[in-house]
Formats: C-alpha cells, sequence, structure tokens
C-alpha cells in the first residue's frame, strides 16, 4: 500500500481535483508505463489518439481502480472491494486488488462480454452477475456490502476515480508538449457514465472537452444539454458499446461536466464499426465498440478536429469472433 492520503483525502464526499488527478498521475506512473499517443492524419489534419487499449487490463480504467484501492485504510483493505461494471473497470479493480492483495467482488451484467467476464475471474475476483435490463448494478452492489461489509469502487461517480482517469490527460499532455505541439485545445472522450470525461476536463483545464457516446445510450448528452440528470431512456436499446451502457451519470460527474462546458456527441452503430476498421487499418490497434467511440465522433464529421486535438482509444477488449467479423465487414459507412 502507498503512504496514506491527508485525512480530508479519504473523505468519499469529496470532490475530484486538479491537484487530485496530478496526486494519482504521480501513482499511476509509479507502476504503469505510458501508453502510447499515435498520430492519425483525418482530412489533412494530425489528431493524437491515447492508446489506452493497450494498458495491461486492455482500458483505462486500471488508473482509477489503482488509485482508488491505493488509498484505502488498512481497515477497508481488509474487508474488501466491491465494484460495478460492464468488464473494463471489473479488470482494473480485480488487476490491482491482486496486486495489493485485496478481495475483489465485481457486480457484471450477464450479457457482458465473455472474454470481460473470463479476465476478471482469471484475476482472482468473484464475479456476481444482475440482469442489465430489469435489476440495478448499484442496488445488487448495496446489498453485498450490507451483507458482507467491504468499500465501494464505483465505476465512475467516485472522485478517485475521476481522478485517476484524468491521468490519462496529464500522460497526454506531456507527450504533446515534448512534441512541441503545447497543450491539447481539445479533447474528444469515449463518455459512459462520464468518470473519464470528467477526469479529463479536470487534467486539460484549458481544453474544449467532448464526452462521445453510442445512440441510445446519451444519458450524459441529454443531461448537460437540459442542465439536470437525465437517465436513458431504454434500457433495452441495442448496442455493441457495452462499455458505455450505463443508466445514469453521477451528481459528482455532471457537477465536473457541467462547470467546464462540456458537450456531448452521439454516434451510430456503423460510425463506431468504421472507427474500429480505421484503428486497425491504420494504427494497428484492436479498439473495442466503446473505446472506438471518440474516433467514431471525428471521423463522421460531428466533431472537428483542431491542431491540438487528443483523441481516447479507451479500451480493447472485445471478443475475437465479434471484432474478425465487424473488421471483415464490407464497409459500408461510406
Amino acid at each position: 500500500m502507498t503512504e496514506q492520503s491527508p485525512q480530508a483525502l479519504l473523505d468519499p464526499a469529496r470532490a475530484p481535483t486538479l491537484a487530485g488527478v496530478e496526486r494519482a498521475a504521480a501513482k499511476v506512473a509509479a507502476i504503469l508505463p505510458q501508453t502510447p499517443l499515435l498520430p492519425l492524419e483525418v482530412e489533412g489534419r494530425t489528431i493524437w489518439c491515447k492508446a489506452e487499449s493497450l494498458q495491461p487490463v486492455g482500458a483505462f480504467k486500471i488508473r482509477g481502480a489503482w488509485h482508488r484501492l491505493t488509498d484505502l485504510t488498512p481497515d477497508q483493505a481488509a474487508a474488501g472491494v466491491v465494484g460495478v461494471s460492464s468488464g473494463n473497470h471489473a479488470q482494473g479493480v480485480a488487476w490491482a486488488a491482486k496486486r495489493l492483495g485485496i478481495k475483489a467482488t465485481i457486480v457484471m451484467p450477464s450479457n457482458a462480454p465473455a472474454m470481460k467476464l473470463a479476465a476478471t475471474r482469471a484475476l482472482g475476483a468473484e464475479v456476481v452477475l444482475y440482469d442489465r435490463v430489469t435489476e440495478s448494478r448499484d442496488a445488487v452492489a448495496a446489498r453485498l456490502i450490507e451483507d458482507r461489509g467491504g468499500t465501494l469502487v464505483h465505476a465512475y461517480g467516485d472522485p478517485w476515480i475521476i481522478e485517476g482517469q484524468g491521468t490519462a490527460g496529464i500522460e497526454a499532455r506531456a507527450q504533446m508538449a515534448a512534441r512541441g505541439l503545447g497543450e491539447p485545445d481539445l479533447v474528444v472522450a469515449c463518455c459512459g457514465g462520464g468518470g473519464l470525461s470528467a477526469g479529463l476536463a479536470l487534467a486539460c483545464p484549458d481544453a474544449a472537452i467532448v464526452a462521445v457516446e453510442p445512440e441510445g445510450w446519451d444519458d450524459v448528452t441529454r443531461s448537460l444539454a437540459a442542465g439536470e440528470t437525465l437517465s436513458v431512456e431504454n434500457l433495452a436499446y441495442p448496442t455493441e458499446c457495452d462499455a458505455l451502457q450505463t443508466p445514469e451519470t453521477w451528481p459528482i460527474n455532471f457537477a465536473v461536466l457541467r462547470a467546464r462546458g462540456v458537450r456531448g456527441v452521439v454516434v451510430t452503430r456503423d460510425e463506431v464499426r468504421h472507427a474500429m476498421r480505421t484503428a486497425f487499418a491504420r494504427l494497428h490497434l484492436v479498439v473495442e465498440p466503446g473505446g472506438a467511440a471518440a474516433l467514431a465522433a471525428i471521423l463522421a464529421g460531428k466533431v472537428t478536429p483542431t491542431d491540438a486535438t487528443l483523441v481516447t482509444l479507451s479500451g480493447g477488449n472485445v471478443d475475437p469472433q465479434a471484432f474478425a467479423a465487424i473488421i471483415d465487414e464490407q464497409e459500408t459507412y461510406r
């Protein structure tokens, strides 16, 4: 375990801060190598893609999980943690818990991709399944904590998680500066519950932030437009972006996003698939549907890139057969 934080930073009701992101970045840098920042030319302009799909667990979620679990008190660590996740956060929590010797239980949807379920279990976490349409994962997690004890490690609604995800922005800022590009002035992020978007909004305070969601799961986009949190209208709406299927953002995320003037954009299934094929063909990366949403918004012309645009490729955990089918599919998008 790392040295404990000052007492104020152990308050789960605290607000995430840039200072917290910077503290998390030092912790992450001590244990994980930086992920590459890859150039991609789009209609004559170069954008910079942060390849979080190359993390040890295949997604950026390892950042927030490490920050959260290394700040547990000894008593909290001994009682274990309970997470909620469609799969990427699950692996991040399981990876951190295994390294720290902490028991982890993860509430995951029964229809999560098989590779995400298998990888989470392989890291030593207990998986408790729930039905995404008829059950609330937060309610299932609350019952587990009431019965067994433990600390909730939420997938996005947590100050440590937000700060940890923001460390991708701290890394990218340094990488862009090293290339003589200066600070990013536009950050385009894949968005489920808003943990990554909020973290990047803190990490890159001078950049415009765009949060990109899949069609049907656009609660953050609609919430930002309405000025209040709104839920997904149809929890059975089909999408391949399982990593971005969150029913509603949390107040802690929404407060950061709204304060920073973040705007939301929605992408379609075909746009996401086109982005996956582009990342594979031109960057030689395997990117899952949810991890390709931000790139999809750029390629579809829904977000206009600048000369210093940062784009997240947030995850690469996709079942091989599904990925192969998408890559082999005839390009009908354009």
